[in-house]
């Protein structure tokens, strides 16, 4: 019996020797990769830039252009006094204690209508959300009262509580007890109901469930509402200080107003402009330090 024996041509081409070992084996070839940019990384330049100082951008050019329309004569004095003219106005009153004083009277009044109306708004909203009986005997009134304008409400304040600090403080409490009001409580209602079964499977009682779950939850509404309430507060400021107010900034206005001193009225705007945006900082600073356990995008 004889055994066939194929041609070398015919044999299958052998395996590649391996390369002795220790030698340096080269990698294989492939697509060439490139390195990937995050969205948040570019525009580097521009970030690099603090934020403080992309936040003055804007109002530094309102303020040059409000200076090159002023002294290109677009802008009369009589219309609208120059920043120069303005800034010597605020050294004036500054320097004869006649803006301190003022600032330091209307801080007075927006803090206590800010206490009045945020213990009134917030004690209402608790009432009114944690219990059924307490939304149908608050809300429905609440929900009425707020819908009137409640600078349309100076007449009837000036009869009940004459013309001194009174009827100043009350316009300032009902604007910021129905923004605490409605924030709170929805606050409040929105709070997911399975926290509330959660906290309730871990043994949690009543209270200890408004403490733990629900308040905790409602804090967030509750920083907006503050917000807007301090909004509101210097809004109602500048009607409140027009009821024959002898002191405040807002009667330093009518003061001016009556002749023609558009740099003062201008002063008192940026004075309150400048003490909205502190409030502001403070409530931010707040949520901040309250809301830690809740992160949140603070954009790109």
């Amino acid at each position: 019996m004889t055994v066939d024996h194929a041609p070398p041509d015919a044999v299958a081409p052998a395996e590649e020797a391996a390369p002795p070992r220790g030698a340096a084996t080269a990698p294989p070839a492939g697509p060439a990769l490139e390195p990937v940019v995050p969205l948040a990384s570019r525009g580097g330049r521009l970030r690099s830039v603090p934020r403080w100082l992309r936040r003055t951008v804007g109002p530094l050019t309102l303020l040059v252009l409000w200076q090159v329309l002023s002294t290109t004569g677009v802008l009369s004095p009589d219309t609208l006094a120059s920043p120069g003219t303005v800034a010597r106005a605020g050294t004036d009153l500054i320097s004869d204690g006649t803006l301190p004083s003022a600032m330091g009277i209307s801080l007075q009044r927006v803090a206590v209508g800010l206490l009045v109306g945020g213990v009134a708004g917030i004690v209402l909203a608790l009432l009114s959300g944690l219990s059924r009986l307490g939304e149908d005997l608050i809300d429905a009134t609440v929900q009425m009262l707020r819908t009137v304008p409640w600078v349309g409400l100076i007449p009837l304040f000036i009869i009940w509580l004459g013309i001194g600090e009174a009827p100043k403080v009350a316009l300032i409490a009902l604007g910021v007890a129905f923004h605490l009001y409605l924030n709170v409580y929805a606050g409040i209602r929105g709070v997911d109901a399975q926290l509330v079964e959660a906290g309730q499977a871990l043994g949690l009682g009543r209270w200890g469930l408004v403490r733990h779950v629900v308040l905790p939850g409602a804090l967030p509404g509750a920083m907006t509402g503050l917000r807007y309430s301090l909004a509101t507060a210097w809004l109602a400021l500048v009607f409140g200080e027009s009821i024959n107010a002898d002191a405040g900034i807002g009667f330093l206005m009518n003061q001016a107003r009556e002749f023609f001193r558009t740099d003062v009225i201008v002063v008192c705007l940026v004075v309150y402009a400048f003490l909205g945006l502190l409030a502001d900082a403070v409530v931010r600073t707040l949520e901040r330090l309250l809301l830690q356990w809740r992160p949140t995008f603070t954009g790109q």
